[in-house]
């Protein structure tokens, strides 16, 4: 395919830009050949018009695919060419902080100007034994494939480090040597690779220094030689060194340093061994104060100077010559600052006594005036004599400062010749790995004779380059059986022969220094004659003399002529060197004794080093008659040489290339400027490198990758079994032009841009597919949608249409039932009407009839009133006057009580409103409401009563009405009639008149009254609705109350449980952690007595006739004698250190470990008995107390005797206090002096312990005999007492029997009665004293009860106070607690039982022993004549199986066979399969059983010491076997369990049948056996470990990320060059079934040998943790390995480690846990990364990971198709800064070394010793079952 034919629209280009060098643009249509414009659109949306170059029409470069951005390697890209190499590098270094980046052969390292975490020891343990293109780019990857090569290929190698000042070489530099020290090791104790570390410091001191560009530039070239032997291990080092700057010792430009040594000095000056010195401030001196930057920021030179005397010591260099070198130094600051006064233009003198220099004279040991009359005059030679001449001013500062130039580079030179002593093995190189830091091209404003030399030497660098990639490509294409074609590159030879070939310009240069007035200016048209115009690389400027440019392969470089002759000729005066020859002080003549055999001024001679390729290079030696003046080597051409010498020995290694970058030139971080990076990748040959690469087939892949790629662009038809054959089909097919491809025998070579062409066809293949999945999915998408609306439609008409018709029916409905309605409304309202009209006509007759009836009445009444009035009308007079009188005194009465009514309302209302009253009717509410109700029923009751007299009334008025009717009726006919009728109307008239008013009054008063009850109803209603208010308002705060304190309960509960989790688990990991430094110390401890045991052998082997006297035991034996010291009082944390130092030496003697523990455990009893006559004494003392206080009521009988039984009572109590004090000092000492020395048998301390133990005992038994004699006299008394108390009284009550006259009849009787009472009293009295003693026992447990009592009274009401939830909660705690705290009284009597019963037990062996010898000896002494005698009946004997003890018994003297056949010649296979597990730890105790049943403690020792050496031989024999050490620490811990089993220890006999206590040990406490095999067992766990980390290691990589497990999920990428040459081929490919089959092997093989199911679990979770680790360490060293199809992949393959885990039954085991951070990283990779939502899910998803883990994968992250997306830089900020307060670790890989601590729980076993059977097969028919 044509490269215009990728110009499409939408295609990218790079566009030269002048402020970022190149810019990216999109084409917006098609190019077409002959197009003179390109339609193009920037990035920031703006178009643009780019003009072609009409002549060369050349089209702009393209632009790499996204997913090709950021590789780490250049040459993997499609397109190679300058801005595709810019862009990569930026993208790595800004977006994904990565500074290291391949180039081909090269590695291309920027510098961060930040501290990184990429250099740490885990960092090079993952870089260790990796192949170089399987890891991200490192400097630790080319170190390692240094390493490798030079062990793979037997031949040295090179490092060679270049760049700008500042760019990052020496640091480089270090770490490469850093990172050999670390991985080799050192062949000697001598810490060689510290040596070599430590060379650094002092390098840096004397000759870095700060620059403008860099604070700590080098200012000189070296190559370190780091010596290998043939096991490949650091034995030394060599150093040279080129071009020392050393016009910086008396001049710097501004804001520039001397060299950091002057500035040390300066910081130091006030340190008392630098008085004599006489330093200053750096100010002071003028070749420290130039620059007028004294101080570096962040530097402390103080600090630094530490450092560097530091270096000196360790590498040799000592304290008088430390000061030797410092006195010259200063002496140098010293000369700087002397200064010449001008006596004429030609001459010059020094002040008289001038204070520097005459510091400077007494520091060198030199006479102050020889000094200062040569650093004034200069000696001239002629044929015929010599003249003394004197010299201007500004020559004698000139001379000075040569002076102090050539004493600078010549102590330079002298420090390096000791390093390099240092540095130097005795032991034969085999090998070298050469680290060259030398200086970059450079190029400033005024470059001069040092730009020169620079320059040239990376000329001859960049020539060397060259051919080696040129070679590498030639190799390449051959090895693959490719056509070559010669590739056109650039060829610097021409430059270097215009420098250093003849009549070049360096041979120019040194024949004009021979001239005798020769100058810069007639060498620079000593130039310009032979050059200018003659070849084209040198050219003249235009505007000067004085100068000549030159054209490297970098750039053009201008050089000024004008100071070359005098830096090319280092002149300095003869005389000066001789004055500072003659010197007192030793060390100054030494630095020029041999300036002549010095190969150049700044370099040190090889130090008798012949490298590998046998070429040696030996200086030239002097002819007798020259003189250093005439014949003495300028400086240009001994750099020449040495340059020569270098290329020489750089051509006889491989090379390794590192080029330094500087991204800018402020040191800002992470800052990355286009320019000066382009302008460095053109000077450093990156892109010349890219351009041989490009020139031919720069991308290749192998046939595999090829395919599984491009799948997607074949069909079936097209895949065949040969995959060559199907990628050669394919590219046929894809790619017409077939100059285009080349098919090698592995690899498939392109051309530049056909990788780009086919992921453009495989991508827009995928987009097609894509959009035809789209397109199914969408229309099956619609048309379900759209049957789902149809569906939809259909069910809406259902129910619409069925309303409709619901509706119409209801409107019929309604309508029928409006017509009914309308009916009989009509009628009804007809009806109406004619009922309206009827009444009222009825009504009409009604009112007219009674109007008419009344007219006629009222007549009628007239005329019967008008009688009536005359008749009464005196009488009513009368009364008139009556009433208006009782009237008038009724009113009074009323006004004088409506008065008092009034005051007492007033007094009522002033009370009411009183609070007093408001609370006085608020305390009687209630009672006032009820009687108020009781009240209101009452007039309710009255009013009802006058209603019905109303009524009564109104009926009786109506009677009396119709009545008076008929008299009215009767009156016409009558008048008296008519006229009493009328009186008696008048009469009922005013009694109606005055009912009426007195009932108006009842209802005004029953008026007021209910509206006074209303209104006292509604005050009361109010006040309890408010009260009620209050009441609910209360209800709520208490419930809001009981609500907090529930909830603050529930929070401190909370609160407490998570701090009792939190102080649990920090326990536990204070446990782990205590448990895995001890674990840690015994594998030290192993490991420095392997290292021992070999250094013994090694001994051995050398000494062929062994020394008289020097005999030495076992490492192993004498090591496991000192492991069995330990004593049971002193801690493990204790017991640590005193292991530590108790490692055997040479001419210790072994520990006698029975006699040890016989003496522990006769301590033991003695303490004990002593405890026991302590109590005794005390016990005794209480009841002396006792008797003492009743003695008191009685006359005292025989003081004195008991006055002296107490004081010898004090006096035993006080010698026990005494042998209680010297047995705890004979504790003390046993446990202080530990040693084998002290306690061997027949040592002094021994015999001494002895005798101690000896008179402690003696006297203990007297002491014990006293004590019984004191206890039987003490009872003697008290039985002697009672009688004669008793006699007493008798002899009493006789005499006043016999004073009576009674018989004597009488008296007996009294005295027998008497007796008879006194018996019956004393036994009433001891009665008494017990009930008295029960009594207060009764009364103690009734106090007790009470307390008790009150204490759970004071529970309960505390109780009763808190919620329910808390109530029961602190019941149940209480009830806890009590139980608790019996349960632990019923142990403590339960363990005194059990004490008492085992020391019953052994009594009564004891006694049993004892009987038989007794029955024994009395058989033996019986006659025979009296065996005779007796009479002999027959018995029947029946015949008894033999009842087995579970022992096995052997003799002493095969011991030895018994552990070889049973330990170390035993094959672990055939006892697995055959055997039941663990049988020889079960043969083992059971020989220990029976050692200990014949109670011989020192075959108990033997066989024990003897097992635990011969376990340790068959595992460091067979240590790499996982079998062997699986066996061995399945049966190691069935042993210790054994020992625990039956120790006789109540803890582990809980599990035990009846039948195995009784085989429970009985004479001897094996616990300090039982730590001793404990820690063997944590030894061959931990050895386990690392058998199973070897097996595993090579298989986790392969298995977990590169097999793939889903075929097709990942493509494979395009590789780089670093991917093709990789150190070793592949050595077959594990997968991940691999891997399950070791962990299958590695779990059948344990449970074959029967190892305890616990142990078994953390094995299980060691392995899981291997891998996890392993694999998340590679993971975040590969970017290819980053990706979203690698997540899926890994989290496939942590599933199927579930799975196996699932099928074993391990799930339990923390095994899953620890693979933890893999699945998170693996989630991380797979989950979204754009908004803040993702940011936050993804903070809480991985709290498994650390920061530095999280962001370092967000930064890998790399996209393998196109669909994906890279993540930003701005989310991985909004990462950072959400996680910036999680407190972790800031390591970036895991440990995978950490091995966690081991537990061995105990395991009890269930099999009967006794039922154990002896396979003939073990060989061990010596020993017999008891």
């Amino acid at each position: 395919m044509a490269a215009s034919e990728l110009y499409t629209k939408y295609a990218r280009v790079w566009i030269p830009d002048p402020e970022e060098v190149w810019k990216s643009a999109e084409l917006l249509k098609d190019y077409k050949p002959g197009d003179k414009v390109l339609q193009l659109r920037l990035e920031e949306g703006k178009d643009l018009e780019y003009c072609l170059d009409p002549k060369t029409k050349e089209l702009p470069p393209l632009r790499n695919p996204d997913i090709l951005v950021g590789e780490n390697d250049l040459t993997a890209l499609s397109y190679l060419h300058e801005p595709a190499v810019l862009h990569n590098l930026k993208v790595r270094f800004i977006d994904s902080k990565l500074i290291y980046t391949y180039c081909g052969i090269v590695l291309v390292a920027i510098n961060p100007y930040e501290q990184l975490p990429i250099y740490g020891e885990d960092i090079i343990n993952a870089y260790s034994g990796q192949n170089m293109g399987d890891m991200d780019p490192h400097i630790f990857a080319v170190a390692e494939e240094a390493y490798k090569q030079m062990a793979r290929d037997e031949r040295n190698q090179s490092i060679i480090v270049s760049g700008e000042s500042g760019a990052g070489k020496t640091v480089s530099a270090k770490y490469a040597m850093r990172y050999f020290a670390t991985v080799s090791g050192s062949a000697s104790e001598a810490n060689v690779e510290e040596k070599v570390l430590a060379s650094n410091p002092i390098m840096e001191s004397i000759g870095n220094a700060k620059t403008t560009r860099n604070d700590n530039s080098s200012r000189f070239g070296k190559y370190i030689e780091i010596g290998f032997d043939k096991r490949y291990r650091i034995i030394g080092a060599n150093m040279r060194t080129y071009l020392l700057e050393k016009s910086r010792v008396v001049f710097q430009a501004e804001e520039e340093r001397n060299y950091h040594i002057f500035y040390q000095l300066c910081a130091s000056a006030a340190l008392p061994e630098f008085k004599t010195l006489r330093l200053g401030n750096a100010d002071y001196f003028h070749y420290t104060k130039q620059g007028g930057s004294p101080v570096i920021d962040g530097v402390d030179d103080a600090k630094e100077m530490v450092n560097t005397r530091q270096a000196c010591t360790l590498l040799g260099i000592s304290d008088s010559y430390q000061m030797g070198i410092f006195r010259i130094l200063a002496g140098i600051l010293h000369l700087g600052n002397v200064e010449f006064a001008s006596r004429d233009s030609d001459s010059c003198t020094i002040p008289p006594k001038h204070d520097p220099l005459t510091i400077f004279c007494d520091l060198m040991g030199v006479e102050y005036e020889e000094m200062a009359h040569w650093l004034c005059h200069r000696k001239l030679a002629t044929a015929t004599e010599t003249y003394i001449k004197p010299i201007s001013k500004l020559h004698a500062i000139n001379a000075r400062d040569a002076l102090a130039k050539h004493i600078y580079a010549n102590l330079f030179n002298w420090i390096v010749d000791h390093v390099n002593k240092a540095l130097h093995s005795t032991i034969k190189q085999h090998s070298f790995i050469g680290v060259l830091d030398i200086y970059g091209f450079e190029t400033f404003e005024i470059n001069s004779f040092e730009q020169f030399c620079i320059n040239y030497a990376n000329e001859k660098l960049q020539q060397q380059f060259n051919m080696h990639v040129f070679k590498l490509e030639q190799e390449e294409y051959m090895k693959e059986q490719i056509p070559w074609t010669l590739i056109d590159f650039y060829d610097n030879q021409p430059c270097i022969n215009l420098i250093e070939a003849k009549m070049g310009i360096l041979d120019l240069l040194d024949e004009e220094c021979k001239m005798p007035k020769g100058s810069d200016d007639t060498w620079a048209q000593k130039l310009y004659n032979t050059h200018l115009n003659k070849c084209a690389l040198f050219e003249k400027p235009r505007l000067s003399n004085k100068a000549f440019i030159i054209k490297h392969f970098a750039d053009k470089v201008e050089y000024q002529c004008e100071g070359f002759l005098e830096k090319n000729k280092d002149t300095v005066y003869e005389e000066q060197i001789k004055v500072l020859k003659s010197s007192k002080f030793k060390l100054l003549p030494e630095l020029f004794q041999d300036e002549e055999k010095v190969l150049s001024p700044t370099s040190a001679t090889p130090s008798g080093r012949v490298p590998l390729s046998r070429t040696a290079v030996k200086p030239a030696k002097a002819r007798p008659g020259q003189t250093s003046k005439e014949h003495k080597k300028t400086v240009g051409h001994q750099f020449r040489n040495s340059l020569h010498l270098l290329m020489e020995t750089l051509n006889a290694t491989t090379p390794h290339y590192v080029r330094c970058i500087k991204p800018n030139d402020f040191k800002f971080p992470f800052t990355f400027d286009e320019k000066r990076a382009v302008q460095q990748l053109r000077a450093c040959g990156v892109l010349e490198t890219i351009r041989i690469s490009a020139a031919g087939f720069p991308s290749r892949w192998t046939y595999q990758e090829f395919f599984s790629r491009y799948r997607v662009l074949m069909k079936q038809r097209d895949v065949l079994g040969d995959r060559k054959q199907t990628c050669k089909n394919v590219l046929e097919k894809l790619i017409l032009d077939k100059d285009k491809y080349q098919f090698g025998k592995t690899k498939i070579f392109f051309r530049a841009g056909q990788v780009a062409y086919l992921e453009k066809i495989r991508a827009d293949k995928l987009r097609a597919a894509c959009i035809r999945i789209q397109k199914t999915i969408r229309g099956w998408l619609m048309r379900k949608k759209y049957m789902r609306m149809r569906k939809a439609a259909i069910t809406i008409q259902r129910y619409v249409r069925g309303y409709q018709a619901r509706c119409y029916a209801k409107f019929l409905r309604r309508t029928r039932a409006a017509i009914t309605i309308q009916k009989f409304h009509r009628m009804y309202v007809v009806r109406k009407r004619y009922q309206c009209m009827r009444d009222a006509t009825i009504a009409l007759q009604a009112l007219l009839r009674g109007y008419m009836a009344r007219n006629k009445y009222q007549m009628m009444l007239r005329e019967h009133k008008s009688i009536i009035i005359q008749k009464h009308v005196r009488g009513w007079l009368a009364r008139v006057h009556y009433r208006r009188t009782l009237k008038a005194i009724v009113y009074l009465q009323c006004c004088y009580r409506r008065m008092m009514a009034k005051r007492e309302l007033k007094k009522l209302k002033i009370e009411a409103r009183s609070v007093e009253r408001y609370k006085k009717l608020h305390i009687g509410l209630e009672n006032k409401i009820m009687q108020l109700q009781r009240k209101i029923d009452e007039q309710n009751k009255e009013y009802k009563s006058l209603l019905e007299k109303l009524n009564s009334l109104e009926i009786t008025y109506s009677t009396e009405t119709e009545r008076l009717r008929s008299d009215v009726e009767r009156l016409r006919m009558s008048e008296e009639e008519a006229k009493n009728a009328t009186n008696r109307v008048l009469s009922l008239q005013e009694e109606i008149a005055k009912l009426r008013k007195e009932l108006q009054q009842t209802q005004s008063e029953k008026k007021t009254i209910e509206e006074w009850a209303d209104k006292y109803k509604h005050e009361t209603e109010q006040l309890v609705s408010e009260l009620k208010d209050q009441n609910t308002l209360l209800k709520t705060e208490k419930e809001e109350l009981n609500r907090r304190i529930h909830d603050q309960a529930k929070e401190i509960t909370e609160a407490m449980e998570k701090k009792l989790v939190e102080e649990t688990k920090q326990l536990e990991l204070d446990l782990n952690d205590e448990r895995l430094r001890y674990q840690n110390l015994l594998n030290e401890f192993s490991r420095l007595e392997e290292r021992y045991d070999d250094l013994k052998d090694e001994m051995n082997l050398m000494a062929s006739i062994p020394k008289p006297g020097h005999k030495r035991t076992d490492s192993t034996h004498s090591s496991n004698e000192s492991e069995y010291t330990f004593s049971s009082e002193i801690t493990e944390a204790e017991d640590l250190p005193l292991r530590m130092e108790q490692e055997p030496s040479e001419k210790k003697a072994p520990l006698d470990m029975s006699l040890f523990l016989k003496l522990q455990k006769r301590v033991t009893e003695l303490e004990q008995e002593k405890q026991s006559l302590q109590d005794e004494l005390d016990r005794k003392e209480e009841q002396a107390l006792r008797a003492k206080a009743k003695e008191e009521e009685r006359p005292p009988i025989r003081g004195a005797e008991l006055e002296y039984e107490s004081l010898k009572r004090q006096e035993l109590e006080s010698e026990n206090k005494k042998l209680k004090n010297e047995l705890n000092e004979l504790q003390k000492a046993l446990t202080e002096t530990r040693s084998p020395e002290v306690t061997a048998p027949g040592a002094p301390a021994y015999r001494v312990l002895l005798d101690q133990l000896t008179s402690v005992s003696e006297e203990l038994e007297v002491r014990k005999e006293e004590v019984l004699i004191l206890r039987s006299q003490l009872v003697s008394q008290k039985e002697a007492i009672q009688p004669k108390d008793t006699m007493t009284d008798s002899t009493i009550l006789l005499e006043d029997v016999q004073k009576m006259k009674d018989k004597g009849e009488i008296a007996q009787a009294y005295i027998g009665l008497k007796e008879t009472n006194r018996l019956l009293e004393s036994q009433l009295q001891s009665q008494k004293k017990s009930h008295e003693n029960e009594l207060e026992s009764l009364r103690g447990e009734i106090q007790s009860l009470k307390e008790e009592n009150n204490r759970q009274q004071q529970l309960l009401a505390q109780n009763l106070q808190l919620p329910p939830e808390a109530r029961i909660e602190a019941s149940l705690q209480h009830e806890i607690t009590r139980l608790t705290n019996e349960n632990l009284d019923l142990m403590e009597q339960l363990e005194k039982q059990d004490k008492t019963v085992r020391k019953l037990k052994k009594q009564l062996k004891v006694f049993a022993k004892k009987i038989g010898e007794l029955e024994v000896g009395q058989m033996e002494n019986i006659s025979p004549g009296q065996i005779i005698d007796e009479p002999i009946r027959p018995v029947n004997i029946p015949r008894k199986e033999k009842d087995f003890q579970g022992m096995l018994e052997y003799k002493k003297e095969d011991e030895q066979k018994l552990v070889k056949n049973l330990i170390l010649e035993l094959k672990p296979r055939g006892v697995a399969v055959n055997l039941i597990p663990g049988l020889p730890a079960y043969i083992l105790f059971m020989c220990v059983r029976h050692a200990d049943y014949l109670n011989d403690d020192q075959k108990v020792r033997s066989l024990l010491t003897s097992t635990i050496n011969g376990i340790k031989k068959v595992l460091k024999k067979r240590g790499d076997d996982f079998e062997t050490v699986s066996f061995w620490l399945s049966n190691t811990c069935r042993f210790l369990h054994c020992l625990k089993q039956y120790s006789g220890e109540e803890g582990f006999m809980k599990h035990n049948t009846p039948r195995q206590n009784e085989h429970c040990l009985t004479n001897f406490d094996l616990a300090e056996y039982r730590q001793v095999l404990s820690d063997l067992a944590i030894q061959i766990y931990q050895q386990l470990v690392r058998v199973l980390e070897n097996i595993l290691q090579p298989m986790i990589v392969s298995g977990m990320l590169e097999h793939e497990t889903i075929q097709g999920v990942s493509g494979v990428k395009p590789t780089g060059l670093r991917k093709r040459t990789s150190s070793i081929a592949d050595e077959g490919t594990y997968t991940l079934d691999s891997i399950i089959r070791q962990l299958n092997s590695f779990h059948s093989v344990m449970c074959q040998h029967g190892m305890d199911p616990e142990l078994i679990k953390q094995v299980v979770k060691q392995m899981f943790y291997i891998i996890g680790a392993v694999t998340l360490n590679n993971l975040l060293l590969r970017k290819d390995m980053c990706s979203w199809s690698k997540g899926m992949q890994i989290r496939y393959n942590v599933s199927q480690l579930e799975e196996w885990l699932r099928d074993k039954n391990l799930m339990n085991s923390g095994a899953k846990e620890t693979l933890e951070p893999l699945i998170q990283a693996a989630q991380l990779l797979q989950v979204k990364k754009k908004t803040d939502e993702d940011a936050e899910a993804i903070c809480s998803m991985c709290n498994a990971l650390t920061t530095a883990q999280i962001v370092k994968v967000l930064n890998l992250y790399t996209p393998v198709n196109e669909f994906e997306e890279r993540v930003l830089v701005s989310f991985i900020r909004t990462i950072q800064l959400r996680l910036r307060d999680r407190k972790d670790s800031p390591q970036l890989l895991m440990d995978a070394k950490h091995i966690f601590p081991v537990t061995f729980p105990f395991n009890p076993s269930s099999l009967a010793l006794e039922t154990i059977q002896i396979p003939a097969s073990l060989g061990l028919g010596f020993i017999s079952r008891v």
